[in-house]
């Protein structure tokens, strides 16, 4: 038997072992490398990606922080970032009042918020709300309750003195049968009245001219407390020009070439500014202490009366303050004749409206003035007739050599004994009569419309038969009832409310002193100056809007346009229409001035060569 050797391995079970291990090792470690791939891919797609986008958000504020000084860098190459825009569709008031949305969007920047803002269209135009309206910080100024004047501002321009000042040095050229030098005095309001016969008070009364408001507006002007320089914050704009001088001067004797050179300057002078850009003129406004008919000459023909100043293109967009103004054009508004009253301060008001409430009037109804026998529609001699032969009619005939007539005294003095004041109409529709006997506390008797109701709307209320009785002419003229008869009807007990409104309404109808300031009254400086800032504002609010004031606007109705109520925006017929249409039977196309106004104008000077005292 032969032995096996013991250093001798066996060899086939060793082999067939070890390649069994080997295997299985292998498989292992391709599994560790996939393994570590896949942690290592992993890692880095996920985990370090989702890090890396943490951190790029935690370090987003710190860029925006440091964002301007980037852009110091960046900026200056780059173009700006378009603005963040955002449609807002405001409701809008359509033309007929009504609320809605129907105006097409127009794109508008606004400079406060950085953001886009849609408003209407204005005709066909896209405006910028801020570029497109300068006029915005001017509305703006209303809005700041800190400023008592916010909303208030008044612009005067600083015009040439050969559009107001030199005329006053050259006093004696200003009427042709009126020495107006010594109506210049006292800031315009002329010499002082003594009290002898007691009618007056001690203080505040003047011979005051009926055409002196060009010059005493302008000095109140001067005292008014929200007065700027800044034009963009203006409410509106004054223009000092003496219109009512300058055509008093060239009326009779002087060609139409010289009747209209300084209105022709005037225009030409405003238009180079540049506040005149704002609104291109609407914003301005202008006095002149005549009636319009000196402003509205018809033609070129040497012979027809006054200067074109108010037909103008330029002067159609300002508004002209006037002591009769136009019932068929819309760039004059009447405002009052000045009176004698001119107080100083306001107890002076208080004590005279007291004392005409405390008068006896002796006096049913009162008349003064003058027939006109060569004015075939005129009832001035019906009236004298039945005052004559009224036992309850003072009458003060104001024909030649009635020198009673041209006393304030006596003329004041008539008013107050009496409780009715007739108000027919004088050379034209108007007269200076009316406001002296309401401020002697006189209820005024008017005849036509056009004397009183359609003209003075910002000064007086639009429901006169508060403060007033109307007569129409016609019943006058047919005798269908006596004017004693009709005042009877009255009952006692209304005769004293009425009394007392017109006693109420004398602050607004009379010129303070321009010397001076009332503290708590506004007079009739005041209530002219709010009336044109609150045209202007409205102005500029429906330019916004995209909106006019009227819907279907007709000039030659303009007197019926100031009688409407709030909210009220288009018109029809009237009762008054009988009143205006008839006298225009000769329409020029400048919008319904007729000749016989022409003739009427040329009356009231006529009037005053013959009233000269």
């Amino acid at each position: 038997m032969r032995r096996r050797s013991g250093g001798v391995v066996p060899t086939e079970p060793m082999e067939k072992g070890n390649g069994k291990n080997h295997n299985n090792r292998i498989c292992l470690l391709a599994a560790l490398s996939v393994f570590f791939w896949a942690v290592l891919l992993y890692f880095h797609f996920v985990v370090l990606g989702s890090s890396s986008i943490d951190e790029q958000n935690q370090l987003q504020p710190s860029y925006a922080q440091n964002e301007p000084s980037i852009s110091l860098r960046v900026d200056k190459f780059l173009p700006p970032p378009e603005p963040k825009t955002k449609t807002i569709h405001p409701p809008t008031e359509s033309l007929n009042g009504t609320v809605g949305s129907n105006l097409p969007p127009v794109l508008v920047s606004d400079t406060d918020s950085g953001s886009t803002v849609k408003l209407p269209k204005i005709g066909e135009i896209d405006v910028p709300k801020e570029q497109g309206f300068p006029f915005m910080k001017a509305l703006r100024t209303a809005d700041n309750k800190s400023d008592p004047c916010g909303g208030k501002y008044i612009y005067v321009h600083d015009l040439p003195s050969r559009f107001n000042e030199d005329m006053l040095r050259d006093c004696k050229k200003l009427s042709l049968w009126t020495n107006m030098c010594k109506f210049m005095t006292n800031a315009g309001l002329g010499p002082p009245l003594e009290n002898v016969e007691g009618v007056f008070s001690n203080t505040g009364w003047y011979a005051t001219n009926q055409f002196a408001v060009d010059v005493i507006f302008s000095n109140r002007m001067k005292q008014y407390e929200c007065l700027t320089n800044d034009s963009s914050i203006a409410a509106a704009i004054f223009v000092p020009f003496y219109a009512g001088f300058d055509i008093a001067r060239y009326l009779w004797g002087y060609n139409i070439s010289t009747r209209d050179a300084a209105s022709l300057e005037l225009v030409d002078w405003l238009m180079k500014r540049p506040e005149w850009e704002i609104m291109k003129g609407k914003d301005h406004f202008l006095v002149a202490g005549r009636i319009t008919w000196d402003f509205r000459r018809l033609s070129d023909e040497e012979s027809d009366w006054g200067n074109k100043l108010l037909f103008l293109p330029a002067a159609k967009n300002m508004s002209m303050l006037v002591v009769e103004s136009s019932p068929w054009n819309a760039n004059d508004f009447g405002i009052p004749y000045p009176t004698y009253f001119h107080p100083a301060k306001d107890s002076d008001v208080f004590d005279w409206q007291e004392r005409m409430r405390n008068l006896e009037r002796k006096w049913l109804f009162s008349f003064a003035g003058a027939p006109r026998p060569d004015n075939p529609k005129s009832i001035r001699g019906q009236i004298i007739d039945q005052c004559r032969n009224s036992k309850v009619c003072k009458l003060l005939e104001c024909d030649f050599g009635e020198s009673k007539c041209h006393s304030p005294s006596s003329i004041m003095q008539m008013f107050q004994s009496s409780l009715f004041c007739l108000q027919p109409q004088g050379d034209s529709y108007t007269r200076r009569s009316a406001f002296d006997s309401m401020l002697a506390g006189c209820i005024p008797v008017f005849f036509h419309p056009g004397s009183a109701y359609t003209q003075y709307t910002w000064h007086l209320p639009k429901n006169y038969t508060t403060y007033s009785v109307f007569i129409p002419e016609d019943d006058i003229r047919k005798r269908n009832m006596t004017i004693e008869e009709r005042l009877l009807q009255i009952p006692p007990e209304q005769v004293k409310i009425m009394r007392e409104t017109v006693i109420s309404l004398i602050p607004r109808l009379i010129y303070a002193d321009p010397r001076s300031k009332l503290e708590t009254l506004k007079d009739a400086f005041n209530v002219a100056v709010q009336a044109v800032i609150d045209k202007v504002t409205r102005l500029r609010k429906n330019m916004i809007e995209g909106r006019t004031e009227y819907d279907n606007f007709i000039e030659e109705n303009s007197w019926k346009y100031e009688l409407l109520e709030e909210g009220q925006r288009e018109v029809g017929g009237h009762e008054w229409d009988p009143f205006f249409s008839k006298a225009k039977d000769e329409k020029d196309s400048g919008g319904g001035r007729t000749a016989s106004s022409a003739e009427a104008a040329k009356n009231s000077w006529k009037s005053e060569q013959r009233d000269k005292s």
